[in-house]
């Protein structure tokens, strides 16, 4: 695959992930699949395109910035295993300030969790993955796909504020962010075993992304 093909695909990547931020497609889609078949079906294609992604800029010409070294393996690891942690404190919970939260209604500001340390759980993660990547995979492709990739994880953290801001209204967005800076950084969970759970199935995210990438990516992480 040239650099053509794998700018084609990165087109591709952003179209499809423009989807949630179209109205009027996503209204339709829901209507007809659902808003839990929407929510599974875009997972679905989300991480099919990704897996693709990065595919095509491991097939792009070969054009090295800097050489790989053992402990940038290390390195990126330790990140992915951050990353996955995040994920399983923040996929699911209540978090009225960014995507990826469920029950917003039933948020407690003065025990809000992850959210406490970022409003932005998810993504942190996804400018962190990003990060660590770019440690190993030192080519030019590898730097555009990931630098990318982590620079809009960064920059959506603001264009995510100002629509929840507008939708919850200011009065109110700024009350549960002065009440969430308020809580404690750490502070007991209100179940225990939930949390354990969750800390386990990152975990088990972590082992199983490490078994997979040869498969999903073509490229042996270990």
């Amino acid at each position: 695959m040239g650099w053509t093909g794998f700018a084609t695909v990165f087109a591709a990547f952003f179209l499809t992930h423009s989807i949630p931020v179209r109205p009027a497609v996503k209204s339709r889609l829901v209507a007809v699949i659902g808003t839990r078949g929407f929510g599974l079906a875009y997972s679905l294609l989300s991480v099919a395109m990704l897996a693709l992604l990065v595919r095509s800029a491991g097939q792009a010409p070969y054009v090295q910035l800097w050489p790989q070294m053992e402990w940038h393996r290390h390195a990126a690891h330790l990140g992915m295993l951050a990353v996955c942690l995040i994920l399983a404190l923040a996929v699911a919970r209540p978090n009225p300030f960014s995507f990826g939260g469920a029950r917003n209604d039933s948020f407690d500001p003065a025990r809000p969790g992850i959210v406490r340390w970022t409003r932005h759980p998810i993504l942190l993660a996804l400018a962190l993955w990003a990060g660590v990547h770019l440690l190993p995979n030192g080519d030019l492709a590898h730097v555009i796909l990931f630098g990318v990739l982590g620079g809009f994880a960064l920059a959506g953290r603001a264009l995510i504020d100002r629509r929840k801001r507008h939708r919850l209204g200011t009065p109110r967005w700024e009350a549960l962010e002065t009440a969430r800076k308020a809580a404690p950084l750490c502070h007991a969970p209100r179940s225990p075993i939930a949390l354990l759970v969750r800390l386990l199935f990152g975990l088990a995210a972590f082992a199983a992304l490490l078994l997979a990438h040869p498969h999903v990516i073509g490229v042996p992480a270990l």
